[in-house]
C-alpha cells in the first residue's frame, strides 16, 4: 500500500507537466483561431508572452447604448482549463446591469454553465452580446438594471461617464 502511495506520489509531478501541456496546447489552438479568423470586433492575445494571463478587446454592439466604443478585458486560466472558466474582469470601466464597479461578470458561461466545448472566442461574443441584452433579473449593478429598464437616456449617460473614466486614466 506504502509503494503504490509512493508511485502516485512521484507521477504527480508527470501529471501537472502533462495538464500544463494540456492547456498551452489548447490555449496556442484558441490564439491561432482567433489570428487566422478574427471575429468582427474582437480580439484577444496573450500579455508579456504569458499563455495563462490575456487581454481581451471588444467592441460595443451595434445599436445598443455601447455602439463605437470598445473595452479592454482580462482573461486569467486556470490550470486546469478547459475543464474550469478562465477569470474575465472588464478592465475598462463598465457601468452595465450584469457587471460590478470592479469589472467582475454575472455570466453564468463564466461559472455553472461553463463547459470545456467553450473557448475565447464563445465567451468573448457572449459578453458582446451580453453587453447589448444584459439579465436584468440577476444584476451585479441594481442601478444599472434599474436605468435599463426604466430610464435608457440616463443610463447611457452614466455608462459614458464610467467609460471616460478609462480615458482619463
Amino acid at each position: 500500500m506504502e509503494a503504490s502511495s509512493n508511485l502516485t506520489a512521484a507521477n504527480a509531478p508527470k501529471r501537472a507537466a502533462e495538464a500544463g501541456a494540456t492547456v498551452t496546447k489548447r490555449l496556442q489552438t484558441e490564439l491561432m483561431q482567433l489570428m487566422l479568423s478574427p471575429p468582427p470586433g474582437i480580439s484577444a492575445f496573450p500579455r508579456d508572452g504569458n499563455l495563462l494571463s490575456w487581454t481581451g478587446t471588444m467592441a460595443g454592439p451595434a445599436d445598443t447604448p455601447f455602439a463605437n466604443l470598445t473595452f479592454k478585458l482580462s482573461l486569467e486560466f486556470p490550470s486546469n482549463y478547459p475543464m474550469s472558466p478562465p477569470n474575465v474582469t472588464f478592465t475598462t470601466p463598465m457601468f452595465h446591469p450584469n457587471v460590478d464597479m470592479a469589472g467582475r461578470i454575472c455570466l453564468d458561461i463564466l461559472k455553472e454553465k461553463w463547459s470545456a466545448v467553450y473557448n475565447v472566442q464563445t465567451v468573448l461574443l457572449s459578453l458582446q452580446s451580453l453587453l447589448g441584452e444584459p439579465n436584468n433579473k440577476s444584476p451585479l449593478n441594481g442601478q444599472a438594471a434599474d436605468l435599463w429598464d426604466r430610464d435608457p437616456a440616463e443610463f447611457k449617460r452614466l455608462m459614458l461617464l464610467r467609460y471616460r473614466e478609462a480615458e482619463e486614466e
